[in-house]
């Protein structure tokens, strides 16, 4: 009798630690994946980050949206090129990117937010300048038009938001020197995003369990590790394919700061509560070696 009520007690003793060591610190989420496209999941998400902000933690939401991008240029009739994984953005492809992530997705997470009791606020990079951007050149001289990468982020809208108690919603919609707009990858800039603002946490909602040995093997996750053995596996062929971008960013946002990256599977409920509110995770948590014993 009971047992279901006394697991969750014990559920939520175990999280005064950890709520009380990050209480007041920052945590960046890269909202992206089947978690944005499922309605439960993307319920279950959206509560996760009430949660965060209800016990004294600072979260602040970067989201993409490659799938809906896609979709209205479909409904455009304008064909959709990818060159490597990497979509090929012209001017108008740029325009209606803009207009998808700024408006109807980053809308609908501050409204969502606002739904549960959480004042949030959806800006991109061009406000306040907050992405400042330049085209990204590739080694091969391949050229994919108006994709940017960030130069810097100017962080003064982001705490104005957060000292004023709202949850962030920012676009990966970035601007140069002379105003023009580039579509950035979401995962980049939550990275520059979590190191310029002192993060503690980066969380990366994806479709996979995590970090995997043997991506054909869900039980091979890594649940730990350092920056070191980060690049050890991307070096003798271990963390291969998509993954290796994903994990080059979690490298990036250690190099600038960021106490810990977790790689997380979006598409299990409360993935980011179980991933930093319990003492043996979900995910794979990525450190810098000499934070590698923190939580």
């Amino acid at each position: 009798m009971y047992e279901k009520e006394r697991a969750k007690a014990d559920v939520l003793i175990e999280a005064i630690p950890y709520i009380r060591k990050f209480a007041g610190s920052v945590v960046v989420v890269k909202y992206g994946g089947s978690a944005m496209i499922d309605e439960k999941l993307k319920k279950s998400v959206i509560k996760d980050i009430a949660l965060l902000k209800y016990i004294g933690l600072k979260p602040v939401v970067v989201h993409g949206g490659g799938k809906e991008i896609t979709a209205i240029l479909d409904k455009l009739g304008k064909k959709t090129t990818f060159v490597d994984g990497l979509r090929v953005t012209d001017s108008e492809t740029a325009s209606v990117a803009e207009m998808v992530l700024s408006g109807s997705i980053g809308k609908s997470l501050v409204e969502n937010l606002q739904a549960v009791g959480v004042d949030a606020c959806g800006i991109n990079g061009k406000d306040g300048h907050t992405l400042q951007a330049r085209k990204k050149v590739y080694p091969n001289g391949l050229d994919l038009g108006f994709v940017g990468e960030i130069e810097k982020v100017d962080t003064s809208l982001i705490e104005t938001l957060i000292h004023s108690g709202y949850v962030p919603v920012i676009s990966p919609v970035g601007v140069d020197a002379f105003s023009q707009t580039y579509n950035i990858n979401a995962d980049y800039a939550a990275s520059a995003i979590a190191g310029a603002l002192d993060a503690q946490k980066l969380v990366f909602l994806t479709d996979v369990e995590g970090i995997l040995k043997d991506k054909e093997d869900p039980s091979s996750i890594i649940r730990r590790m350092s920056a070191s053995e980060a690049r050890s596996l991307i070096a003798d062929g271990t963390i291969n394919g998509g993954m290796i971008p994903k994990v080059e960013c979690c490298l990036d946002a250690l190099g600038k700061g960021v106490k810990s990256v977790h790689v997380l599977d979006g598409r299990l409920p409360h993935s980011m509560l179980l991933e930093i509110f319990t003492v043996s995770g979900i995910g794979t948590m990525v450190t810098a070696e000499e934070e590698y014993n923190v939580k």
